[in-house]
């Protein structure tokens, strides 16, 4: 059967720009599985049904040495707050490390390593002096919920954050019936192609980050991936739902699933 999922967010998006990415070259698209095309953009789920198998390009990101030691950076933060190391280097050691973690805990369990590992990863001393010193200092002070705040993040996020997701862009949305641009569009997410997991997406990524940016930095954001062609928008300003009404959490998991790990939906074996 195949299946969509809802998105119930508050904003009505456009696109208006795309910020530059620094660290990103073009990828070189493998063709591995074929995605059917959808017959509805509102279908319903059952607990059943899965995704057909996403067209899954492993693409060649040409990172830089920047990027490299990120990654490289990251990965060995995921690997020591789980106890549990692999030998891989690059953004395969990441996606080992992520997939190790979700083989071997629950849900909740992953969500509290991975937000761990993005404290040892990103120490808030280093975050308070260094690329947010400007937003400790004024914005978190003086406007933390204001439009410069939103669309600041939005802008940071696409130019140091590429690295981790895939290429992405600033978009538009309608926030108290003004128009700005507080959204990143990450056009396919490099995280999700890889690991090929709805789980680990939710788990390992969505909620970990959310809690991190909310929770160190005093910014609300919500990240809605779709499962269909791998996007994901992150609506700064915006809270998300809770888990229990988070349509990321009711969405079956792909048939060509790497991990198979139950993430409140019961997956097909």
């Amino acid at each position: 059967m195949e299946a969509t999922h809802l998105l119930p967010t508050r904003t009505n998006l456009s696109s208006t720009s795309c910020w530059p990415n620094h660290s990103l070259g073009r990828k070189k698209s493998i063709v591995v599985s074929v995605l059917t095309p959808p017959a509805s953009n509102r279908i319903a789920l059952t607990e059943s049904s899965s995704l057909k198998p996403a067209e899954v390009s492993i693409g060649d990101y040409n990172d830089s040495w920047f990027d490299r030691i990120a990654i490289n950076h990251l990965s060995q933060s995921v690997q020591a707050a789980t106890g549990l190391r692999n030998s891989k280097s690059g953004y395969d050691g990441l996606v080992e490390a992520a997939t190790a973690a979700s083989m071997n805990f629950g849900p909740s369990k992953q969500r509290e390593l991975v937000i761990q590992a993005l404290d040892k990863a990103f120490p808030r001393p280093i975050l308070s002096l260094a690329s947010l010193y400007l937003y400790y200092l004024f914005i978190r002070t003086l406007l933390p919920q204001s439009k410069f705040a939103r669309e600041y993040f939005a802008v940071f996020t696409t130019l140091f954050f590429a690295w981790l997701v895939g290429p992405c862009e600033v978009r538009e949305s309608e926030v108290d019936g003004r128009r700005e641009k507080n959204v990143v569009h990450i056009n396919k997410c490099r995280f999700l192609e890889r690991t090929n997991c709805v789980g680990l997406c939710s788990n390992l990524c969505k909620v970990p980050s959310q809690n991190f940016i909310k929770e160190s930095l005093g910014m609300s954001v919500n990240m809605v991936p779709n499962f269909e062609d791998m996007s994901c928008e992150m609506i700064f300003g915006q809270d998300p739902p809770a888990l229990m009404d988070d349509p990321a959490f009711k969405q079956p998991c792909y048939k060509l699933c790497k991990a198979k790990q139950r993430h409140n939906t019961k997956c097909p074996t």
